[in-house]
């Protein structure tokens, strides 16, 4: 693509994570309606010191959300030699996309994250393009039903596209989303991509369809669990669960790390921590019990083609 055409793309997809911020936090508060937490989202516009900036937006202490995080960017930039992690990323670069987590109340409902990105980076006749993202369910009671659900989505959004090969990118995601020092995966992963720099229009083409599906794959498994009854102990079992999403976010997460590394803002990186987190000591689940079962949904397998 000319210059030309790497810069409407890039307003292009701007454009689009934009509108998708507005149609997903809309859909989240009429989830939140009615009930007697908070149910709007808080909104912060911020600058970026290189250039451009971003909409963070947050609902906390609702009765379903405990927290949710959507946050909007299109930021410039230059890679520094101490941000640069491969060799594509060395230059200057312009990057936007859209990041949500979203950790729910109720023990029974899973966390979810998604984001969608897009960056070109270098000038002249070096630059350069391409579309990243994925999404990730990490449940605490996980249910056979809703993981087969949320893969299967995506699987279908992947086979509409020739640019996407959901086994590649379901793999690719279990292995990103993993915990090398605990020896287990954050959730029950997804699907996860990266560097899609071939064929741009049907690139982004696919991202949208993604994007455009991301209520699809999580909303049927929320309305299904967010009025189940739950105790206090599974409340605290689901602190402690939340303790591995944050030790990956600080540790592995890229997008955390390009974030810091690039001068972003700290609030909307860490908009994606959970309010309220435990770490105990040593604690395992007893064996037989819902706890324990947890871990071994954390095991990869193919759930798209699993049977009811």
């Amino acid at each position: 693509m000319t210059r030309t055409d790497l810069d409407a793309l890039h307003s292009e997809a701007a454009a689009y994570f934009r509108g998708l911020q507005d149609s997903v936090c809309k859909a989240l508060e009429e989830v939140e309606k009615g009930g007697p937490g908070s149910s709007r989202f808080h909104e912060d516009t911020w600058q970026h010191p290189s250039g451009g900036g971003g909409i963070t937006r947050v609902l906390t202490h609702g009765s379903v959300f405990e927290k949710a995080g959507v946050n909007f960017s299109q930021v410039n930039g230059t890679f520094t030699e101490e941000s640069a992690e491969t060799p594509r990323e060395s230059a200057l670069f312009c990057a936007t996309g859209i990041s949500l987590v979203l950790h729910p109340r109720n023990p029974n409902v899973p966390a979810v994250h998604a984001n969608f990105r897009q960056i070109t980076k270098g000038s002249g006749h070096e630059r350069v393009s391409w579309f990243g993202g994925g999404s990730d369910l990490t449940p605490f009671y996980p249910r056979r039903e809703d993981v087969i659900h949320f893969h299967r989505t995506w699987k279908q959004v992947c086979e509409r596209h020739s640019v996407a090969d959901y086994t590649r990118f379901k793999n690719w995601c279990d292995q990103y989303f993993y915990l090398p020092h605990r020896g287990e995966a954050r959730g029950v992963g997804g699907i996860f991509f990266d560097y899609l720099d071939e064929r741009l229009d049907e690139s982004f083409a696919f991202v949208r369809d993604a994007g455009d599906h991301f209520l699809s794959a999580y909303g049927p498994i929320l309305e299904r669990r967010k009025n189940d009854p739950y105790t206090e102990a599974q409340r605290q079992w689901q602190l402690l669960r939340r303790g591995r999403y944050v030790e990956f976010n600080l540790l592995y997460d890229r997008g955390t790390a390009f974030g810091l590394k690039t001068g972003g803002r700290v609030e909307s990186i860490f908009m994606s921590l959970p309010p309220e987190v435990r770490w105990g000591y040593n604690e395992s689940p007893l064996p037989g019990t819902p706890e324990a079962e947890l871990l071994d949904y954390l095991k990869p397998r193919d759930w798209a083609s699993e049977p009811h």
